[in-house]
């Protein structure tokens, strides 16, 4: 096996963290709709700004990924 394969699959690896971090917010934000459900407007929108930037992350790690593998052979 090839470091760049090892090198790209460690960065794609990011898209784990991401999906567990927008997993425990989503999860923390529908606790804090059910405690507070006047809240919602705003617990929504720090919701989604949450996970649009751990997707980013995702993105950015699959994209690592991919210029490992085309650039580095």
């Amino acid at each position: 096996m090839s470091l760049t394969a090892l090198g790209a699959g460690i960065a794609v690896l990011t898209g784990a963290g991401a999906g567990i971090g927008i997993g425990i917010a989503t999860s923390k934000a529908a606790d804090a709709i059910a405690r507070q459900p006047e809240a919602k407007g705003d617990i929504n929108k720090a919701l989604l700004l949450g996970c649009a930037l751990a997707e980013a992350t995702a993105i950015y790690g699959f994209v690592i990924a991919i210029l490992i593998i085309f650039l580095l052979k």
